[in-house]
């Protein structure tokens, strides 16, 4: 590369100087499309052995508790799971230290029904539904009965509270909730209509109850920070995915960013490897650099390599 291409690439300069510029196209996995949720766009790799994993859990209709190091694609698995299947956007509940199950299951805005009842009462108007001030969450989402199960992903289970796994033991396995503020109403208001997490509109409930009619395909994923109750343990089955060895980077970077990146790429894979150790570097970070030589980048610029390629762990 010659120093005029390798100038090129350098699209802020730090020195003060407006500049007229075109953005690059962005990688693969970083582009979106508005009103389009996020989906794969390229096949996910992973071995015959682990998908029969999956596959175990979708006929035991068990959640699948994946654990591995960062960028093993423990989330990805779960998009993927939901494009192979066509089981429509996938739900996403992160968690973290302060949630709840309660508020997967579903929320309601207490002072905002407040404020609208008494703005209508002195508009001299009806009072709004309650339905209006229930939304439920992912969890509470996925429950709801459909023709074919919607796909939950359970993204970090591990940084919740110690109690999230015991307090998730009922709903998995009787796939049923009820809403309090909705089963206390006069039987003439049984039929609320609710919000839905992914926006789709409303649902109808009778008496508060949500209860599903095939168990939601759920993926929970850790970093293996925290060991789960048994009782936990014993409602899922569990997938351990491990770093990816040299023969499947080679497929994952070939399925990304086509072959010609491999005769790019010899160099960047070897510092990989040589840097990586479980937990310390992701397989994304592989797919930046490759991505970044492709679009001209100079990677041999001072300190850019160890930008891109950080450790996950360890001091920063």
């Amino acid at each position: 590369m010659t120093s005029a291409h390798r100038a090129e690439w350098r699209l802020f300069h730090g020195d003060g100087e407006p500049r007229a510029v075109t953005l690059p196209q962005a990688p693969p996995w970083r582009r979106f499309t508005p009103g389009r949720p996020m989906r794969p766009e390229l096949p996910y790799l992973i071995e015959q052995r682990h998908a029969d994993v999956v596959n175990a859990a979708l006929h035991l209709r068990r959640p699948l508790l994946v654990t591995g190091p960062a960028g093993t694609g423990k989330s990805s698995l779960a998009r993927a799971v939901a494009h192979e299947l066509r089981l429509g956007e996938l739900l996403r509940w992160p968690v973290n230290s302060r949630s709840t199950v309660k508020d997967a299951l579903y929320q309601y805005d207490a002072i905002g029904r407040l404020r609208e009842t008494t703005l209508s009462r002195d508009r001299g108007e009806g009072e709004p539904s309650i339905g209006t001030f229930v939304r439920l969450g992912p969890l509470g989402t996925a429950l709801v009965p459909s023709a074919t199960p919607r796909a939950l992903l359970v993204d970090e289970m591990d940084k919740g509270d110690v109690d999230l796994p015991n307090d998730l033991l009922t709903v998995f396995e009787e796939g049923v909730f009820d809403i309090p503020e909705l089963t206390r109403l006069p039987e003439e208001m049984a039929d609320v209509e609710v919000q839905t997490h992914d926006h789709r509109g409303t649902v109808t409930l009778h008496q508060g109850l949500v209860q599903c009619a095939e168990f939601p395909v759920v993926v929970i994923t850790s970093n293996g920070e925290r060991d789960f109750p048994p009782a936990f343990l014993r409602r899922c089955v569990r997938l351990d995915l491990p770093v990816p060895d040299e023969e499947r980077l080679r497929a994952i970077v070939t399925a990304h960013l086509g072959p010609e990146a491999l005769r790019a790429a010899d160099d960047l894979m070897e510092a990989f490897l040589r840097r990586r150790a479980p937990g310390e570097l992701a397989t994304d970070q592989l797919l930046n650099a490759v991505f970044l030589r492709l679009g001209g980048v100079d990677l041999d610029a001072e300190g850019l390599l160890d930008a891109v390629l950080h450790q996950l762990t360890g001091a920063m």
